[in-house]
């Protein structure tokens, strides 16, 4: 990264100075040969071996499971998500997955369930996913028609189908979230362990998408799971889901940060090297307020997402508001300044195989996933709308 002057915010601690040294340097030499985007699932399993020989995923879970910290670092994890995503967006991506196919369980799992889980992930020897999405509830998360029905005393078979899974067709175990018992809304969804390969349980596509992820659709078929996998108590599913990407939904708006600090970096390198008009193109003003637009809504997105990582990993029990206001701003600036990369490298910008024009098919899916940009706005007025009734009871 060109600009490191963000590393000694007071945000940021000596440890987390040490990582993204570690990673920036450890992607440089080892990420060229690990990733054919041609060829994502296996470029995924190399990557998520990798990163764990590295060390790196001991960020993803607890020091009693492996991980490098008592409890998850959301500053840390925003800083390897911003790091890695500078580098190669499929980084990013595997890293992420460990994190968030983790963090229920992380979160809120057993002791015999983090015991048996999160250890291989840290390690690289395991790959997790995250099953919340179905085809239609997505950001209604109320709309899950995914059931656990009861199966004698000890078990539960699932019946349904998610999509839009991440890893999905490459994962060694699932978090998937579904209705428990009778009732509607939220209150009656559970989290289950779900380990690949069982009966009843089979990848029913696979989701091309723009910028290539391993992504699949899930199928359950009276999938039989001992209710020794649930994670938390039965109905607790929409209260695990959310705490997850409560925690983890800052950490998209540093992989769209990292993204985008790659596109400035791009585009200033091009603007001082590119010869126009008797000069070069950064002489000229237009391109300079493209920059100064550019570098500004950059520092912008990340004090917003170091805000909301510290304030977690402060003590904060919900940072729900504050995640929402950095995954919004960062990915809609991100695809902004990428945007203006692209003017700014003119048709080579295009180009199938520029890397900038790798980085505008990488960061559009993040105005989507962990909670759409609209979804958020919705989020922080009602959270503005909340405190404003708060503070007029208290008046009153």
């Amino acid at each position: 990264m060109a600009d490191r002057s963000f590393l000694d915010w007071p945000f940021l601690d000596a440890r987390h100075r040490q990582l993204h040294a570690g990673i920036d340097a450890w992607a440089r030499v080892a990420l060229p040969g690990l990733v054919d985007h041609h060829d994502v699932d296996a470029s995924c399993r190399k990557l998520v071996r990798a990163l764990g020989e590295a060390g790196f995923l001991t960020q993803v879970v607890p020091a009693a499971f492996g991980g490098a910290s008592e409890a998850l670092d959301v500053r840390a994890l925003c800083l390897a998500r911003e790091t890695l995503a500078w580098h190669e967006g499929l980084a990013d991506f595997a890293f992420a997955m460990q994190g968030l196919g983790t963090g229920p369980i992380s979160l809120f799992g057993s002791e015999a369930q983090k015991q048996r889980y999160l250890p291989p992930v840290a390690r690289g020897e395991a790959i997790a996913a995250f099953a919340l999405s179905e085809a239609d509830a997505g950001s209604d998360v109320a709309a899950m028609t995914t059931r656990a029905e009861p199966d004698g005393a000890a078990h539960v078979r699932l019946n349904g189908a998610k999509t839009w899974i991440s890893n999905g067709g490459i994962a060694d175990h699932y978090i998937v979230f579904a209705r428990e018992g009778e009732g509607k809304g939220t209150r009656n969804i559970s989290a289950f362990i779900v380990d690949a390969g069982l009966a009843g349980f089979e990848i029913a596509d696979r989701i091309a998408v723009t910028a290539p992820h391993p992504l699949a659709i899930l199928r359950f078929s009276d999938c039989r799971i001992a209710t020794s996998q649930r994670i938390g108590a039965p109905g607790e599913g929409f209260k695990i889901a959310m705490a997850t990407l409560d925690m983890f939904r800052s950490t998209v708006g540093a992989a769209a940060l990292g993204l985008g600090r790659r596109a400035l970096d791009e585009a200033t390198a091009r603007a001082a090297s590119r010869p126009m008009f008797g000069g070069v193109l950064g002489d000229l003003q237009l391109t300079q307020a493209a920059l100064a637009d550019s570098a500004t809504e950059i520092d912008a997105a990340a004090l917003l997402i170091y805000r909301a990582a510290w304030t977690k990993d402060m003590g904060a029990a919900r940072i729900t508001r504050e995640a929402a206001m950095a995954k919004m701003f960062a990915t809609e600036a991100a695809q902004r300044v990428i945007d203006r990369a692209i003017q700014i490298f003119g048709g080579e910008g295009v180009r199938v195989g520029s890397k900038v024009e790798e980085l505008y098919r990488e960061v559009r899916a993040l105005r989507i996933y962990e909670g759409a940009t609209e979804v958020q706005k919705v989020i922080i007025a009602r959270a503005l709308l909340a405190d404003h009734a708060a503070l007029s009871g208290r008046a009153g």
